[in-house]
C-alpha cells in the first residue's frame, strides 16, 4: 500500500472501560488527530457468566465511523482497530458471533488453569511461549469452553480482529495480539502445535496469523457506500493496545522502561529478543510481541480499575466523587501506615473491592477502612501508594533480570494524567518519570498505519519499530479545525 495522498486515517481503540474512534487529517503536510467519538464499555454479569456486549461495541464503532465520514471530506485511506487482549469471539459459519464473548475476569478459567497445568507444566508452557501465567489468557479461556462442551472446532477471533472482520477484513490474528493468547511458539512465531495437541484444542479453529501493519481487506457493507469510505483499506496495527502504545514512545537508548497505565498497568521494557531465564519465569514476566519483531518484556499489574471499582461501589450507595476531587484530597494526605498487595487474586475479580481491601488489611493486623463514602480519599490514597510501590518492585526485578540500568520511565495511557501517582512512582523508583501521551495507543495505531502505507518494510516481519516511532513523533494530538484548508 502506497501514499494515502493525504487522505484521512481512522484509529479505533477498544478499551475495557471506554472505547474511542479517532480521526487523523493533514494540514500543510502535518498530521493532526482528534477523538471524534467515545462510548462506554463494561463487562456485563449474566446468568451464563461475565460477558462483553459485542453488539453495543459494534454499534459504537459504526457510529464513530459515520461521524468521521462526515468530517473527512477528503476521503479515508485506512482504518485500524486495536483493543485489549486475550478475549475472543466464537464464530458462526458466516463470521457472526455465536454469543457475546466472555470477559477475562469471569471465574470459569480457575478450573481450566488447574487442568491445563496437569497437561503441560507451567515451566514447559513458559519455555514454549515465554508468556506469563495468567488464568485470563486465551489458552485457559478456550480450554474452559471445551470443558463446558463448546465445540473446539468453532473458529474464534480476538476482539479487535473480530470487529475488523465485521467491517470487511478477512479473519486474521495480528502477531502482537496473538502472542497474548499463550498459544504462539516463541521460536517460530507461529501457532504452537504442541500446546494445541496436548490440550486437545483444535488448531484449525485458530485464525491465520499476520504481521503488524498488514492490509487485510477493504471496507465493505453499508459504510463503504459513504463517499469518504469509497476506497478505504483495513489495516491491522498492533492490535494489542499496549503494543500500539509502546510503539508511540519516542525514546532511544537502553536506559528506559515504560508503564502503560489504564485499567491495567503494564510495566516493563522493550527488548530485542525474548528473555526466558529461570528468574524471568519465577517472577512471571511475559515476552509479548512488539512492533517490528521487538519484545515487550513486562508484567501485568492491577491498575486504575481498582480505584474505579471503589468509586462505583460508593456511587451505588449515594456517595459520588470525581477523580480530580479524589486526587486533590489524596495530595494532602500522609502516606498510609500499611500498603496492600494490588495483585492479590481476589482484587482481580469484580465486586466488593472495599471489602477485599479491608480483609487484606485485617489479615495483616491493620485497621480497615469505613464503608462511609467520606473515607474514599483514604482508600484512594492507599491504592495509589500501593500501586507506586508495586511499580518500583516490578521495575527493580525487571532491571535485575535484564541487566538494564534504568534512568527514565515513560508513562503512557490514561494514567499519564495522574500527576499524584506519577510523583509517587518517581519517589519510589528514583527514576525520571516522563508523562507521555494520554492517547498513546491511538498515536501508535496511526503511526503503524502510516508506516504501512509508506510500504518500505519486510512483509514477513511487519512494520519496523523505528518507522512507527518516526511517524509517532510527527503526529500532533490536537484537532485540526474543520474549516482549515487541507493540502490533499
Amino acid at each position: 500500500m502506497r501514499s494515502s495522498g493525504h487522505k484521512a486515517l481512522i484509529a479505533v481503540d477498544l478499551g475495557a472501560q471506554s472505547c474511542r474512534v479517532s480521526l487523523l487529517r493533514f494540514h500543510q503536510g502535518s498530521p493532526y488527530t482528534d477523538v471524534v467519538h467515545r462510548f462506554r464499555n463494561a463487562p456485563v454479569v449474566t446468568p451464563s457468566g461475565v460477558r462483553w456486549n459485542i453488539g453495543a461495541i459494534l454499534e459504537g464503532v459504526e457510529a464513530g465511523l459515520r461521524l468521521c465520514a462526515g468530517i473527512a471530506t477528503e476521503g479515508v485511506a485506512a482504518i485500524g482497530i486495536d483493543g485489549w487482549a486475550v478475549d475472543y469471539v466464537r464464530l458462526n459459519e458466516d463470521g457472526t458471533q455465536i454469543a457475546n464473548p466472555f470477559c477475562y475476569r469471569d471465574e470459569r478459567t480457575i478450573a481450566a488453569e488447574e487442568k491445563i497445568h496437569e497437561l503441560l507444566s507451567p515451566a514447559k508452557l513458559y519455555a514454549l511461549t515465554g508468556i506469563q501465567l495468567l488464568r485470563i489468557n486465551t489458552l485457559y479461556q478456550l480450554y474452559a469452553d471445551q470443558q463446558a462442551g463448546i465445540d473446539p472446532g468453532k473458529r474464534w477471533l480476538n476482539v479487535p480482529e473480530f470487529v475488523t472482520s465485521r467491517l470487511g477484513a478477512r479473519p486474521v490474528s495480528e502477531y502482537t495480539n496473538a502472542t497474548h493468547t499463550q498459544l504462539v511458539d516463541l521460536n517460530t512465531h507461529g501457532w504452537c502445535d504442541e500446546i494445541f495437541r496436548c490440550t486437545g484444542l483444535d488448531r484449525k479453529a485458530a485464525p491465520e496469523m499476520v504481521p503488524t501493519g498488514t492490509v487485510v481487506g477493504a471496507l465493505r457493507g453499508d459504510l463503504s457506500e459513504l463517499t469518504a469510505f469509497r476506497q478505504t483499506q483495513l489495516i491491522v496495527p498492533a492490535c494489542h493496545d499496549t503494543a500500539s502504545a509502546i510503539a508511540a514512545i519516542p525514546a532511544s537508548g537502553d536506559d528506559w522502561a515504560f508503564i502503560s497505565s489504564g485499567t491495567w498497568s503494564l510495566v516493563g521494557a522493550v527488548l530485542d529478543k525474548p528473555c526466558i531465564s529461570e528468574d524471568a519465569r519465577a517472577m512471571n514476566f511475559t515476552n509479548l510481541g512488539g512492533v517490528g519483531g521487538t519484545v515487550c518484556f513486562l508484567k501485568n499489574v492491577n491498575g486504575m480499575w481498582l480505584l474505579r471499582q471503589c468509586m462505583d461501589e460508593w456511587e451505588s450507595r449515594g456517595f459520588t466523587w470525581t477523580l480530580p476531587e479524589l486526587l486533590l484530597e489524596c495530595a494532602s494526605l500522609p502516606a498510609p501506615a500499611a500498603l496492600i498487595d494490588v495483585d492479590d487474586a481476589e482484587l482481580m475479580v469484580p465486586g466488593q473491592t472495599l471489602a477485599k481491601i479491608n480483609a487484606q488489611l485485617e489479615r495483616a493486623g491493620n485497621r480497615p477502612h469505613s464503608s462511609d463514602g467520606r473515607d474514599l480519599p483514604a482508600v484512594a490514597n492507599l491504592i495509589l501508594h500501593s500501586l507506586a510501590a508495586r511499580y518500583a518492585e516490578v521495575l527493580g526485578s525487571m532491571a535485575g533480570i535484564t541487566g538494564k540500568t534504568l534512568k527514565r520511565l515513560f508513562i503512557v495511557g490514561g494514567g499519564s494524567r495522574n500527576k499524584l501517582l506519577n510523583r509517587l512512582t518517581a519517589e519510589r523508583t528514583g527514576l525520571e518519570v516522563i508523562a507521555g501521551a494520554t492517547e498513546s495507543t491511538t498515536i501508535g495505531n496511526f503511526a503503524i498505519q502510516m508506516a504501512a502505507i509508506d510500504g518500505n518494510w519486510n512483509a514477513s516481519h511487519g512494520v519496523p519499530a523505528a518507522a512507527a516511532v518516526k511517524w509517532a513523533e510527527r503526529i500532533a494530538t490536537r484537532p485540526l479545525a474543520l474549516s482549515a484548508d487541507r493540502d490533499d
